[in-house]
């Protein structure tokens, strides 16, 4: 290992009784709050993903031991207690919206769930969140023809753009899906930076259009965090898609051919 390992953690919805699809990945309000006591603890440096993604893109250092949080979707609690127990903690952290999911009159591919509304992003950044695109739809991207993936990309920006006022520079890719095509789109659309999934501890070589994540579930306990504050539990990113991940990407564009876009939960 030539560099650190760097957390970067994957949260969805903060609540007590969330709907079956997303339970999986929720925490418990309580959790939360432990959770984020330990990250506090560790001593590392919270930074927003628009840091680490300066730093690999060679513009600006890190500070020792950082960790990114990061919050996918727009789900109800996220301008609320969610981003009320962050600034307690004085936790920044990026929320990455499906503008689609979070728009009243839109639809995405998200079944349904509380969600926050696009209106309500002003005030995430009031808290000192970070906002990033995460589509309009919620589609596997590395499925879609060109043109739906251009649009899947675009639009977000722009809509986010608009409310916010100022430029939405990053992205998470949903389910963490992506591919080299994927990554070339991101850079294109204007993305300076993108999130992917991995399972894995981040890096000060990881790569800018999909910096590794650590999803969080329901099962995690603060060992977990503890470890991953340590830089231990969890591969090092960058490296190479496994087979397995490259089989399932196959299937999953097979499938797609026949079904159409679906949700991958």
């Amino acid at each position: 290992m030539t560099t650190p390992p760097i957390p970067v953690l994957l949260y969805h919805a903060v609540m007590d009784d969330p709907p079956d699809w997303i339970a999986e990945f929720t925490v418990t309000p309580r959790d939360f709050g432990t959770q984020l006591d330990a990250v506090v603890a560790s001593g590392r440096t919270p930074v927003a993903i628009s840091a680490l993604a300066n730093h690999l893109a060679g513009r600006s250092p890190l500070p020792d031991r950082p960790v990114v949080l990061t919050f996918d979707d727009g789900f109800a609690d996220l301008p609320g207690p969610t981003a009320e127990a962050l600034a307690a903690r004085a936790l920044p952290a990026t929320a990455y919206l499906t503008t689609g999911a979070v728009t009243p009159g839109r639809r995405s591919l998200l079944p349904p769930a509380p969600m926050m509304k696009l209106s309500q992003a002003p005030l995430l950044e009031e808290y000192g969140m970070e906002v990033g695109a995460h589509t309009i739809t919620h589609p596997q991207l590395d499925t879609l023809p060109a043109k739906a993936l251009h649009r899947e990309l675009r639009e977000p920006k722009a809509v986010l753009e608009d409310v916010l006022g100022h430029e939405v520079a990053h992205l998470a890719y949903p389910h963490g899906y992506n591919s080299p095509a994927v990554r070339r789109s991101a850079l294109r659309a204007g993305y300076a930076s993108a999130v992917a999934v991995r399972h894995a501890l981040s890096s000060e070589t990881d790569e800018s259009y999909r910096i590794a994540r650590l999803i969080l579930r329901r099962s995690h306990t603060v060992a977990d965090i503890e470890a991953w504050m340590d830089g231990r539990g969890a591969p090092v990113a960058p490296f190479p898609d496994s087979l397995p991940t490259v089989g399932w990407r196959i299937y999953r564009r097979a499938r797609a051919r026949i079904k159409g876009p679906v949700f991958a939960g």
